[in-house]
């Protein structure tokens, strides 16, 4: 029995599931000391849908089956606001970028723990259960009622007061709130099966769905049952199977036999109807012939199973609970649209829209009520790096990390999963590529780093502006550079005209005084000609000397191309990287 300290110490604790009294105020008309009624009718949902209907019971089975094969794991919070983005790009949908992104997030904002107390406790949560079963059960009656519950079982006493050593899925059907009145809204909660048996309010974790229906009664402290809102297509499921059933086994016969020798009586209509049942219904009796000693006429009235359209309706119903479970109808066996690429998607939406939501609002409740019993800081995350729907392609995904200089090397490891190499320092660093250029594709000078023979000269004899400039001029100048080049020029000018340079930006002001150069066929120095074949090595290093497939219809809105192009593109290099060839020769 708890001793008076310990019965303050929990009046003065904070209950994780009492809410404030103004707000008890606003909500209940009338909370008495009794039970809460549920108003759903759990019991059908189980019996009628799980435990009847196949359909019902395939769908919580996959969502189930797929839950369970994702592992926890158990963390130390070290930076909240890390921590809150993390879980922010955790919620929403995820492929494998986001999913990079967020496990960065969570290296900055957890430290991952091994072997503690609560890795003990979810690994084996009671001696007859192991994880995978658990948390199996726990969905499930989540997915059926609306409502999970969580028994938590601790010592009074020693060192391990407080701190759960078996945690037990309660069966949602049979599970009721006790009310302590308008101030204690949840005091306990009330089990009726073999008796009653009482638990307290904190010992129990209660994860239920959104129930929009406030009636002032606390029936909104239940959660709502998906199958509420999906009960007719349950039924027409149900009642489609079971009238199928039936016209297999009267052979679709539906009409009234009567006998036209005179009137037969209640007893004889009840005789007659009993022997047909018993001698000609069935698929045993499927194609026999019926001989009577009577004359009978027969009256058939109804509509056959084509006109009844039971399939349509049948396959409707399915989609309808499809849809109420986020479950894509394809995973059911849809032949419709089963192809090997929509299975796969369909496997990733399943993912993205069913189970991870599951997975994160429990994570959220265990969270609240079970994590801070062992530590301030710690919380359970599940690790959706594992999903292989979720994975790229292998060869993609090291395409996308051997064009990603902006990581290190063990950055991108640790992506692909193959963990960071500790060894090697110098796989932490940077590595640039050395050709570069801005990502709009717009050209850049740069200094030579070798100066040329009038630059030189220059310094030795120094001479006038107008001098250098006819030096410059009349010495070593090429004109007789490819006709293909003034064209590719040409092009470049042509788009300018005709979109705007709004929209055809890829040109700065030396790459159009280089392209009009081209155009009116001027000569170039040997400076401007180092300086062409500089540019254009370097865009073509960068993969600009095609178009990009998204700009293949609008190759002008293609910057990187049209830079290439209006400095003369590829006939230009080749005939630049000839000249100056022959030069150093």
């Amino acid at each position: 029995m708890a001793s008076f300290f310990d019965r303050f110490r929990n009046l003065i604790t904070k209950n994780a599931q009492q809410t404030a009294d103004e707000y008890n105020k606003a909500i209940y008309n009338w909370l008495g000391e009794s039970i809460v009624w549920n108003p759903e009718n759990d019991t059908t949902y189980i019996n009628e849908g799980y435990r009847k209907n196949a359909t019902v019971y395939s769908l919580i089975n996959i969502i189930a089956k797929a839950a369970s094969s994702i592992p926890f794991q158990v963390y130390e919070k070290v930076n909240d606001n890390d921590y809150k983005r993390y879980k922010a790009m955790n919620s929403g949908t995820l492929d494998s970028s986001v999913m990079h992104k967020a496990d960065y997030l969570k290296k900055k904002a957890l430290v991952e723990l091994h072997d503690t107390d609560l890795h003990k406790l979810l690994e084996r949560p009671n001696p007859a259960q192991s994880y995978a079963s658990w948390i199996t059960e726990l969905i499930a009656f989540g997915k059926l009622t609306g409502n999970r519950y969580i028994y938590g079982i601790a010592p009074e006493t020693g060192n391990g007061a407080g701190k759960y050593k078996e945690l037990y899925i309660m069966p949602s059907q049979l599970i009721e709130i006790v009310s302590g009145g308008i101030m204690q809204p949840v005091k306990e909660y009330q089990i009726e099966y073999n008796g009653q048996y009482k638990i307290p309010a904190d010992q129990i974790c209660h994860i239920k769905d959104f129930n929009p229906y406030f009636d002032g009664s606390g029936s909104h402290l239940y959660g709502q049952s998906p199958l509420r809102a999906g009960l007719r297509s349950m039924t027409t499921n149900n009642e489609a199977v079971q009238t199928g059933v039936k016209y297999l086994q009267n052979q679709t016969a539906r009409g009234v036999l009567m006998s036209d020798e005179g009137d037969l009586n209640e007893m004889q209509a009840q005789q007659l109807k009993d022997k047909f049942r018993k001698n000609f219904q069935g698929s045993d009796n499927a194609g026999d012939v019926i001989i009577t000693p009577k004359k009978l006429s027969w009256v058939n009235f109804g509509l056959n199973a084509s006109d009844l359209s039971l399939i349509e309706q049948y396959n409707a119903s399915i989609k309808d609970l499809c849809n109420i479970y986020n479950v894509p109808v394809t995973l059911l066996n849809n032949t419709e649209s089963s192809t090997y690429n929509n299975i796969k998607e369909a496997k990733k939406a399943l993912y993205q829209n069913c189970v991870i939501p599951e997975l994160n609002k429990i994570a959220d409740e265990l969270n609240r009520w079970l994590a801070p019993k062992y530590g301030d800081k710690l919380c359970i995350e599940f690790d959706y790096s594992v999903i292989p729907e979720l994975q790229e392609e292998t060869e993609k995904v090291v395409d996308q990390m051997s064009k990603a200089w902006w990581l290190t090397p063990n950055e991108k490891r640790s992506a692909m999963s193959f963990g960071t190499d500790e060894e090697n320092e110098i796989l932490n660093e940077y590595y640039i590529p050395a050709n570069l250029i801005p990502a709009s594709g717009n050209d850049i000078e740069i200094e030579d780093p070798q100066p040329s023979l009038q630059e030189t000269e220059e310094k030795k004899n120094p001479i006038s502006n107008v001098e250098v400039k006819e030096s410059i001029e009349t010495k070593d100048t090429f004109g007789d550079y490819p006709q293909s080049a003034t064209n590719n020029a040409k092009r470049v000018k042509n788009w300018i005209d005709e979109h705007g340079r709004n929209e055809v930006d890829g040109m700065t002001k030396v790459g159009l005084a280089r392209m009009n150069q081209l155009i009116a066929r001027e000569k170039l120095s040997l400076r401007t000609l180092k300086r062409t074949f500089s540019f254009l090595s370097r865009t073509k290093g960068g993969g600009y000397n095609k178009i990009n497939p998204d700009y293949r219809d609008t190759p002008w809105q293609d910057k990187g191309y049209v830079a290439f192009l209006g400095w003369g593109g590829q006939s230009m290099l080749t005939y630049a990287e000839k000249k100056l060839n022959q030069l150093d020769e």
